[in-house]
């Protein structure tokens, strides 16, 4: 081929050169046909995921007698059609499995990520960075995407700028005082946890009688509320326990969520001085008063039914989930995914009733499944014009010419200079990054009597530094184990605060993840003065946001193939501001520009997006154990965008 004639040199280091590719969705079944197509004869290719009817109108390499198959390995096969003598291995699994350490990664000379998430991401980059090995990430979303190459010592690694968390809203809003359908929308997802899935006491959906606006007096209005007494005896028990104890009757569900616990949001008398209070409903009543209902016009999940009809929907889609619970046996628990019909069913119709009971128009399948699982639509050819991108940098890599190497951004319009494709030079390492300095080091402000030894394992070490499986010593001089990654050793730590080993303002902590050959130094900064909900904060980062962005300065769009939570571009200078928008850049810099210089004089022009999302990430789990941190399948619908 043309690349044999040219750089025969370069054509002789593809055949040779052992790439891999993590995730086998969108961006990954183009890249993957690109690499085989230009050469590469030596591809690993991992992903968790299995096909699903909704990747087909993208994910190429797949067809519809492929559905519930491996990812990697029906993409390994299809892409082998294309050059039969290339050597491509799949493994149908997590990255961030242990078996794919250090040593997996130093076998090879270049890493494509093709991810869809942050806990992925920044494992990835951390892998790379322990192993060496140079780094091309991307991502897409909708008809925006981004390329960015990491190598260790010389550009910014992943995680050197701080992104925002995604956002959530105060528990006392879902549980009490919704105002938009969003609130419903994650009230709905809180509660099919509740019922089917793995019970969070963060996301608990009875009302909130903790909450500081209502300051009621229980005693006094408690007789108000009148509980259905002969629908199971209610009482401020778990959801799912009196959801059993019913045998998950839908009626008595319906009657308790949006009937009983309405009614006992009513006795709060201070919430609905200045609001609309809401309207319990009664299913007896409704079936009474239900007429046929007659199909509306257009696409059936475009239609916004009535009342009654997404009462039966409910009724529906809980006796299929009870039905898929008791199959799995004893103890089971389901998964929420938007592309489980039962499941999205249960949320459409419990997000709807709660909408009408506080007076919201109704929505909807298709614009709740949009909020639900935050979706911006693929573009087929965005991911194909991204995969390219992140070939001719892998091309650079091996020619031996990384300073030749962009961060480049895909526009949905043309800049200034009439340009789709913004190529920005990459920034060096951030001398403060926690994850790439020569000495990473973090201040974390929490309250040391309240803080317990599971939460800074699960919530701080795990979600927040993104670490899988950590060790923490006390440097007390006696170097006390206060967590170890080896089951069962300091299992009885758990629900222990920190203040009971003698951790106190200025202690510090050494934690290290064997994994990902990564230690990082804790100093506790103690204090009884966090807001409410707020566990811990890092210092120099407000709690939950990320920086505020400076005057006269655009961001830079951060984009992921699917999670704009995870796609802050590894050169931009600082992380996006937290609102709904995504921006797009419409700059003038030349190939000489820094991204950093980009930012500054970049003209941005936003693109709002309506109803943004809940900020809720892939329930799916890797095989790894991580009960508190993101999961990370790879690729896990590319689609998915959690917008900030």
């Amino acid at each position: 081929n043309a690349l044999s004639r040219e750089k025969p040199q370069l054509a002789d280091c593809l055949s040779t050169s052992k790439v891999l590719v993590v995730g086998a969705g969108g961006i990954g079944c183009e890249l993957l046909k690109n690499l085989v197509l230009t050469g590469f004869k030596n591809i690993e290719v991992i992903d968790l995921d299995t096909i699903d009817v909704s990747n087909l109108n993208r994910q190429f390499l797949f067809q519809k007698k492929h559905v519930g198959k491996s990812k990697a390995q029906v993409a390994k096969e299809s892409a082998l059609q294309f050059c039969p003598s290339a050597n491509i291995t799949a493994y149908h699994d997590s990255i961030m499995n242990p078996d794919y350490n250090v040593e997996f990664f130093r076998k090879f000379v270049l890493v494509m990520n093709a991810l869809d998430n942050r806990a992925a991401r920044n494992h990835v980059n951390r892998m790379c960075l322990a192993a060496d090995i140079p780094l091309i990430e991307s991502g897409t979303a909708g008809y925006l995407g981004q390329v960015t190459v990491i190598k260790k010592g010389m550009t910014e690694c992943y995680e050197c700028q701080p992104k925002p968390t995604q956002k959530t809203f105060p528990g006392c809003t879902i549980r009490n005082t919704p105002s938009e359908p969003i609130h419903c929308i994650v009230w709905a997802k809180y509660l099919f946890n509740q019922l089917f899935g793995e019970e969070d006491a963060d996301q608990e959906v009875s009302p909130d009688t903790a909450d500081p606006e209502a300051a009621w007096n229980p005693e006094e209005t408690a007789a108000r509320a009148t509980a259905s007494e002969k629908d199971g005896d209610i009482k401020r028990i778990s959801t799912k326990e009196w959801a059993r104890s019913t045998g998950y009757d839908p009626i008595k569900l319906f009657n308790k969520l949006f009937k009983d616990d309405i009614m006992y949001l009513l006795t709060m008398d201070k919430l609905w001085k200045k609001r609309k209070a809401p309207i319990p409903l009664d299913w007896q009543q409704l079936e009474n008063n239900s007429s046929v209902h007659t199909p509306g016009l257009g696409l059936k999940d475009q239609q916004v039914l009535g009342v009654w009809g997404y009462c039966k929907l409910f009724q529906q889609s809980v006796e299929t989930l009870r039905s898929q619970l008791q199959e799995k046996g004893e103890g089971a628990e389901l998964v929420w995914d938007k592309d489980d019909p039962p499941a999205m069913d249960f949320v459409t119709s419990a997000a709807n009733l709660r909408m009408h009971i506080f007076s919201m128009n109704m929505k909807s399948r298709f614009d709740v499944k949009s909020m639900a699982g935050n979706i911006i639509p693929a573009i087929a050819t965005t991911n194909a014009v991204i995969a390219g991108l992140i070939v001719l940098e892998g091309l650079k890599i091996l020619s031996g010419e990384l300073e030749s190497c962009r961060t480049i951004f895909l526009n949905k319009c043309p800049n200034l200079r009439k340009k789709l494709l913004v190529p920005c030079v990459l920034d060096p390492p951030s001398a403060n990054c926690y994850v790439c300095a020569s000495k990473p080091e973090v201040t974390v402000k929490l309250n040391v009597h309240k803080t317990a030894v599971l939460t800074l394992q699960d919530r701080i070490l795990k979600e927040r530094f993104g670490m899988v499986a950590p060790d923490v010593q006390i440097e007390d001089g006696k170097g006390t184990i206060l967590i170890s990654s080896e089951e069962g050793e300091t299992e009885a730590n758990n629900s222990k605060f920190l203040g009971d080993f003698g951790i106190r303002n200025g202690s510090r902590l050494q934690a290290d993840d064997f994994l990902q050959d990564y230690t990082l130094l804790i100093t506790v900064l103690h204090t009884e003065e966090l807001e409410r909900d707020v566990e811990f904060e890092v210092v120099g980062e407000a709690p939950d946001k990320a920086p505020p962005p400076q005057s006269n300065k655009e961001e830079v769009n951060s984009i992921t193939n699917g999670n704009k939570d995870s796609a802050q571009p590894s050169t931009s200078s600082k992380a996006p501001s937290e609102d709904d928008d995504i921006m797009i850049v419409d700059s003038d810099e030349d190939e000489g520009a820094s991204s950093s210089a980009a930012v500054a004089a970049a003209v941005g022009t936003k693109r709002k997006h309506s109803d943004a999302g809940t900020g809720e990430t892939s329930t799916k789990r890797p095989r790894t154990d991580q009960s508190s941190a993101a999961a990370a399948p790879t690729d896990d619908d590319d689609d998915i965008i959690a917008l900030d």
